[in-house]
């Protein structure tokens, strides 16, 4: 049974009703706050005093408007207050970001390094003080770390439950780095940051590829993990049954025919960078590795736009870079196999965050966090 609401209840619930609406409309004045969130003026003063001293919230100058009457101070989100630090566990690197409560990027690193090692925890562990010592320099409080991984996990306890292109089977992340970590899946952090601060569409799938291919759903401007928080792995959707053995017991998945590694093997590059020059200069077997790639890039997602009806779909990673060799044939192929396509064609969008999505994700996860639950 769901007993009455306490005080501590009631508090919670008013901090985080306040703080949410100075998110949504920053430079706004208390009797702003009270007039958006229906509580009193005594109740939105208190609330804010309280988030002022809790370092969540700044003040500033008097807020501009017509008309006699004293001119109230508006209130902010603080950008020295605590900080999102959001960390990617890739194939062959590290990433992190540090975001503060407005969603400002205030530090960003990438490490380049083979990951498919038992040398990744002690690894990520060491980049992870390396993070929490720029914070330090930067003087700014770390709120909370999230961290993004190429799997399957169980979010409730940050399980990586598999983990293919890692090995991973049954990962305790938290244990095996020795702290408490929002733990969930790259592709799902990646779609939420295109929702939060990409393309602004309420309803797309995001599709990002780099050795693996992870897609993240959302619906009505929410994520849909799927049932069991597992979903999005249309990396390993299969497209050729008798195609080449995956790394995750199948034949002819999707990241295995129009993963990075494949674009890369079938183009003769060594890297993006240089399959990007190849492109850039035409030449045929980098054209054609693409196009070839967006032929089984297309037949996968045209399942998913089949299924699901979202309108639009985002290319994010290494598909961002690749966009303008990807987009004509990847089109034709969806305007082939859509069902709906002739008169509600699907919107292909390049993701204005590219690679950084997934580790900026799940920094701003840790700010959602904060700014849903300020008391906690």
């Amino acid at each position: 049974m769901i007993g009455p609401a306490g005080q501590h209840t009631v508090r919670q619930h008013n901090s985080a009703l306040v703080l949410r609406a100075i998110a949504d409309g920053p430079g706004v004045s208390r009797a702003g706050l009270a007039a958006a969130t229906g509580l009193t003026k005594a109740t939105v003063s208190s609330v804010v005093d309280a988030l002022i001293a809790a370092g969540l919230v700044a003040e500033g100058a008097p807020e501009q408007r017509d008309g006699p009457g004293r001119r109230g101070t508006v209130v902010s989100l603080s950008p020295a207050g605590p900080h999102g630090l959001g960390v990617e566990i890739g194939v062959d690197y590290l990433a992190y970001c540090l975001v503060d409560l407005t969603g400002a990027v205030r530090a960003e690193r990438v490490r380049f390094a083979d990951n498919r090692t038992p040398r990744v925890f002690r690894r990520t562990k060491e980049f992870l003080a390396s993070a929490r010592k720029e914070a330090d320099a930067l003087g700014v409080p770390v709120g909370g770390v999230g961290i993004a991984v190429p799997g399957l996990v169980e979010s409730t306890t940050g399980v990586v439950r598999l983990a293919p292109n890692l090995g991973w089977h049954d990962v305790d992340l938290p244990a095996k780095l020795g702290g408490t970590f929002s733990v969930g899946n790259e592709a799902n952090f990646a779609a939420l940051a295109e929702l939060w601060h990409g393309s602004g569409l309420p309803d797309f799938v995001h599709v990002s590829g780099e050795i693996g291919i992870g897609a993240g759903l959302v619906l009505g401007r929410s994520l849909f993990e799927g049932v069991r928080g597992l979903g999005g792995e249309i990396g390993h959707l299969p497209v050729d049954p008798q195609g080449p053995p995956c790394s995750c017991g199948a034949n002819g998945c999707l990241e295995r025919m129009a993963g990075q590694e494949e674009i890369l093997r079938l183009s003769e590059t060594a890297s993006v960078d240089e399959l990007i020059a190849q492109l850039e200069a035409g030449t045929g077997t980098a054209v054609a590795a693409v196009r070839e790639a967006a032929r089984w890039l297309g037949i996968g997602l045209s399942t998913v736009v089949n299924l699901v009806d979202v309108p639009a779909v985002v290319l994010g990673g290494t598909y961002a870079r690749l966009e303008p060799w990807l987009r004509e044939p990847l089109l034709a192929e969806l305007d082939r196999r859509v069902a709906s396509s002739a008169w509600s064609p699907v919107d292909l969008v390049r993701s204005p965050l590219g690679t950084g999505a997934a580790v900026r994700g799940a920094a701003a996860s840790v700010i959602r966090g904060i700014i849903a639950a300020p008391s906690a």
